[in-house]
């Protein structure tokens, strides 16, 4: 299946920049989310793809092929919705051969076809219930099956997953991965939500203001944040004033040994980025310390909170069973890795 590249993509809508010079390449087979808050341009970024909204500027290509000005219908691209759109009066059956049909594909070919693609998806029993005898997880499966049943080249998602309930959202993101990577198909995935598209992608591409802040695996997007946005935006991070020193940062009079690059001298305002699990607590010495003001149980951790005496507040994942109580006074240790330095500008 051919490769997807968007090549300097630019979209305003009035005032407002949707897109400024998007560049993508989704490789053959690949799974790639695109990730980011409302507003970034992603949702934007996707219609273009499909054809539903025409760029300002910049090109679309398949393969060797300029699809930038080719109606949404000759694109080669199967797509599936935030909302189910399927037709209340067909059946599942007849909702996934809607686009066999629509492609003059004989009956008996077009019912074996959606019969396969039922199959994959795990719905074979439910062929000829209609969409509100569904479940909504049901529904999507069906949406997917029709997706896929025109063997697109590119198959687009464009949140398919948030009208769902937790569990369900769960199940059903693992399905449409074991689908993709069944059928090799190359798919482009919208999502706000990072856990689902940290879960499921062969790389991430997280957005903000209509560009790529980052694009990379799942793991190195988590643990080489290229910005302050993308290591605030992916995972959980507390956020810490610091000044530069010789032997580190120094936070609430407390040397801490991390390393403050790209040229910052001592006495230079900073801010300390840390993840959960970059935090160790233990007996108050003369170190960092703070006071425990909240604890929430998370199965196999805990997650702590701790109030320095600044003020701020320093998030721990720490093992379920450990002796941490709340008002009790902790050591904290902070550790370079899952630790990111960002200027401060007060």
């Amino acid at each position: 299946m051919p490769t997807l590249t968007l090549s300097g993509l630019h979209k305003r809508f009035g005032d407002a920049v949707a897109l400024d010079a998007l560049d993508l390449d989704v490789g053959d087979g690949e799974f790639v989310s695109l990730l980011g808050p409302s507003g970034c341009g992603k949702t934007t970024a996707l219609r273009i793809v499909a054809g539903f909204e025409e760029a300002d500027a910049g090109a679309v290509r398949l393969g060797d092929r300029d699809i930038t000005r080719v109606a949404a219908n000759h694109r080669d691209m199967g797509m599936v919705f935030q909302s189910y759109s399927l037709f209340p009066h067909l059946d599942a059956l007849d909702n996934v051969a809607f686009g066999l049909r629509m492609r003059r594909r004989g009956r008996v070919d077009r019912r074996a076809e959606a019969e396969e693609m039922l199959e994959l998806v795990g719905l074979s029993e439910q062929a000829t219930r209609y969409p509100h005898q569904l479940s909504g997880g049901q529904q999507q499966r069906v949406a997917l099956a029709r997706a896929l049943a025109i063997s697109p080249s590119v198959l687009l998602l464009d949140e398919p997953l948030s009208a769902l309930d937790a569990k369900v959202r769960t199940s059903l993101r693992d399905e449409i991965r074991r689908i993709q990577r069944t059928l090799g198909i190359t798919t482009l995935f919208v999502t706000h939500d990072q856990e689902e598209a940290m879960a499921v992608s062969d790389r991430v591409a997280v957005m903000y203001g209509g560009r790529i802040e980052q694009i990379g695996t799942p793991a190195s997007i988590y643990r080489e944040p290229a910005t302050p946005f993308v290591a605030r935006f992916v995972g959980t991070v507390s956020s810490i004033d610091g000044e530069v020193c010789s032997g580190g940062v120094t936070i609430g009079g407390a040397v801490v040994p991390l390393p403050a690059v790209n040229g910052r001298g001592p006495g230079q305002a900073v801010r300390v980025l840390v993840r959960p699990e970059a935090v160790t607590l233990g007996f108050p010495d003369s170190g960092l310390t703070g006071v425990v003001v909240g604890q929430s149980f998370r199965g196999a951790t805990t997650r702590v909170t701790v109030a320095l005496e600044s003020g701020e507040e320093v998030v721990a994942d720490v093992p379920a069973s450990s002796s941490v109580h709340t008002g009790g006074r902790v050591g904290i240790d902070i550790s370079p890795h899952g630790s990111f330095i960002e200027d401060r500008h007060d």
